[in-house]
């Protein structure tokens, strides 16, 4: 597809006898925000390693920017510029917000994490770090210790951090996991924020926050796209009801 920052072609994974990912065909247009949804065992995690480089196929490529980058360590694809956010991100829980978001920002720079106390004393780390918190809401909070916040700032945090990379590709795995209603609605708004200026590839369980933010959906069922359309051609979609969203 022209434009596609991300082209998955015929990617396979299989765990003894089940295969988790089977002959998936993915494209993700250049800043688009593309969801991918489907029941629970669907494969959705698995599809995901293998984007991040957690996980190696069996068979197939996976194509960012023009590269293949199918045999590509989980470390290089980072450099690369495509950031996993929630599953991997670790959060330092007896250091403040701004120090967490700081060393994200340190690292991006390239510098030496010899001296880490120091990072939100240079200025321009420092400064880059308020404005990445500013951007998901959390300026207020920049001074606390994360171990304070809230689960749903906690994932506002981790947003943060994701942005901080400023990797072209974010693949978020869940962000609505575990939120309250208001929380949930706090990150749609984030969310909805971010499309147009970032490509993000979501894994979502949240119907409502699927329907609300995605440019396109692809649904994932036994390990294989059975359609991908924009949010009225799915939710229209027989097969995708029966398989799916009829659960709900």
């Amino acid at each position: 597809m022209p434009g596609a920052i991300l082209k998955v072609e015929g990617l396979n994974k299989s765990f003894g006898g089940i295969k988790a990912t089977d002959d998936v065909n993915l494209s993700v247009e250049e800043n688009e925000l593309h969801a991918i949804i489907g029941p629970n065992g669907a494969g959705k995690t698995t599809l995901i390693a293998q984007l991040s480089g957690q996980q190696m196929p069996d068979a197939g490529r996976v194509i960012f920017r023009g590269r293949d980058i199918t045999r590509a360590a989980a470390h290089r694809r980072a450099r690369l510029g495509i950031a996993r956010s929630f599953q991997i991100t670790s959060l330092v829980m007896d250091m403040s917000v701004l120090d967490n978001v700081a060393l994200a920002v340190q690292a991006r720079q390239g510098h030496s994490f010899r001296f880490l106390r120091p990072a939100r004393k240079v200025a321009p780390i420092r400064d880059a770090a308020m404005a990445y918190l500013a951007e998901v809401g959390l300026e207020d909070r920049a001074e606390r210790p994360t171990v304070a916040l809230s689960h749903g700032e906690h994932r506002l945090m981790e947003i943060a951090i994701a942005l901080a990379a400023e990797a072209p590709l974010l693949l978020l795995d869940e962000p609505m996991a575990g939120l309250g209603a208001e929380e949930s609605a706090r990150m749609v708004a984030l969310l909805k924020g971010l499309k147009g200026s970032r490509t993000i590839l979501l894994i979502e369980h949240d119907m409502d926050a699927v329907f609300a933010l995605a440019d396109r959906i692809s649904v994932l069922v036994y390990g294989h796209v059975v359609a991908t359309g924009d949010p009225v051609s799915i939710r229209g979609n027989d097969a995708v009801r029966h398989a799916y969203l009829g659960e709900e």
